[in-house]
């Protein structure tokens, strides 16, 4: 009769480098999945002072929802350096108002950001000329009649060009 005792499982040190490798491997591989995922996924769109934008944040809302409640809308066309804006309403046609004015962001950095007045050509139209650098763009614009805001809209556009 054969007395030979057989012995179970032995960790080795192999086995801890295994370990470790998977370990720090799924902590390594998600770190670079969550820099890229923030990398490529962030609006660029910050505030000065994060406390305050979080107490103005439901006034803000109110004041959307009625603004979007008279259902006027505006449209962006920028064709070279030309600027149209125009404001309508789906039932009363085209929307009159004392000014419109565009603030121009880029989604990333502040050095290229401009603020335009467009002037009215006709009934709902407002024209500007500008240059435009091509590249993508944050527009938000703003218009006012009788000293009242009756639009309030942001639009992330592209300008087809010679990217500098």
């Amino acid at each position: 009769m054969n007395s030979t005792e057989r012995k179970g499982f032995v960790f080795t040190g192999w086995h801890m480098v295994c370990v470790m490798c998977l370990f720090f491997g799924t902590i390594i591989s998600v770190n670079f999945y969550m820099a890229w995922q923030a990398t490529h996924t962030w609006s660029g769109l910050l505030v000065k002072n994060t406390y305050i934008a979080s107490q103005e944040f439901n006034g803000k809302v109110a004041e959307a929802r009625a603004l979007a409640a008279t259902g006027i809308v505006g449209s962006i066309e920028v064709a070279g350096s030309d600027i149209r804006y125009r404001l309508s309403h789906p039932q009363k046609g085209s929307i009159d108002a004392d000014s419109v004015s565009l603030s121009f962001k880029r989604p990333v950095g502040e050095d290229q950001d401009f603020h335009i007045v467009l002037q009215p050509q006709a009934n709902g139209l407002f024209v500007e000329h500008h240059e435009v650098p091509a590249g993508t763009w944050i527009v938000e614009a703003e218009a006012v009649r009788q000293g009242k805001r009756i639009l309030h809209h942001t639009q992330r556009i592209s300008v087809a060009g010679d990217l500098k």
